[in-house]
């Protein structure tokens, strides 16, 4: 087995309606590009990478994500500890990491380039020792993404409505932030560390940040009233949200993240809860992952 694809049928606002035209697909795509593969389906959160650890042991030297960010987290680990390569297909309702390396939205063409696409390596980051592809971050970032993995229905106007409605009873938190250059404190609202550009969907909540830089992005909002957030939250759909007032932008390879509580924190989307610190830091050129030819 040279090929593994692994698919999420949970991703997405479809769900498990098209898991079938999904393993269809991929089956398909494997006799055309003349590759041997298994094809395997997800049962729960953290399957995906038992799945992708035993496919790595069978001998599979490129392993597709078909999945959201979560699912792309959970086999990225896996590709990125054994050195071999990782394939997108974007399913999920954001798709931030996808689009942040140009990938094909469109599930046939996305799988062409997961099997047969131009190697790109780029970096990862760690924080608290788990690794995340996109975006990690803490405060109102960690928040939304617990109560987003709760919701029922999945896509970007169930997304808006949730995130209105939390941000009517969130409040910040006080952080300190430390790296190597400086160190400051503020009351934020979030506190976001990227390694691309965009939450997904568009938002853009690191204008400044490269996969490949060997560096992570930490954007610091603050804590501000409702309708201040509200008003500048279309700074996010136009890649402006660092020239607002009050924004702390510092980039980095390591960083400290303090509080005087245990902090909650997501990584691509995932939560966890640590404790009051929180150690980042970039790993580089860690991932190989199939991009279209052009990017």
């Amino acid at each position: 087995m040279s090929v593994g694809i692994i698919i999420n049928p949970a991703a997405g606002p479809h769900g498990r309606r098209r898991v079938r035209d999904a393993v269809l697909l991929a089956e398909t795509s494997l006799r055309q590009c003349s590759l041997k593969g298994l094809v395997r389906v997800t049962e729960q959160r953290g399957s995906a990478s038992e799945i992708a650890r035993a496919m790595i042991v069978g001998g599979a030297t490129t392993l597709v994500a078909w999945g959201g960010d979560g699912t792309i987290n959970e086999v990225a680990a896996e590709v990125a500890a054994a050195r071999v390569t990782l394939g997108v297909v974007p399913a999920g309702s954001g798709n931030g990491f996808a689009r942040g390396l140009g990938l094909e939205r469109r599930a046939g063409a996305a799988l062409r380039t997961a099997l047969t696409g131009r190697v790109r390596v780029i970096d990862t980051g760690k924080i608290d020792g788990r690794r995340f592809v996109n975006v990690a971050g803490i405060g109102f970032d960690a928040h939304i993404a617990g109560v987003f993995n709760r919701l029922t229905r999945r896509g970007a106007p169930a997304y808006i409505r949730a995130g209105i409605r939390e941000l009517r009873s969130y409040r910040g938190g006080t952080y300190t932030v430390r790296t190597a250059q400086e160190a400051f404190t503020m009351t934020a609202f979030l506190v976001a560390v990227a390694n691309c550009r965009e939450y997904g969907n568009g938002a853009v909540i690191a204008p400044h940040a490269c996969p490949d830089d060997g560096l992570l992005d930490l954007v610091c909002v603050p804590a501000r009233s409702l309708p201040w957030l509200l008003f500048n939250s279309v700074r996010l759909l136009t890649g402006t949200i660092d020239r607002l007032p009050g924004i702390r932008r510092v980039s980095g390879t390591a960083m400290e993240l303090l509080a005087d509580h245990p902090l909650a924190y997501h990584v691509d989307g995932e939560v966890h809860t640590g404790g009051p610190r929180l150690r980042v830091r970039v790993d580089r050129a860690s991932l190989r992952v199939r991009v279209p030819a052009a990017c």
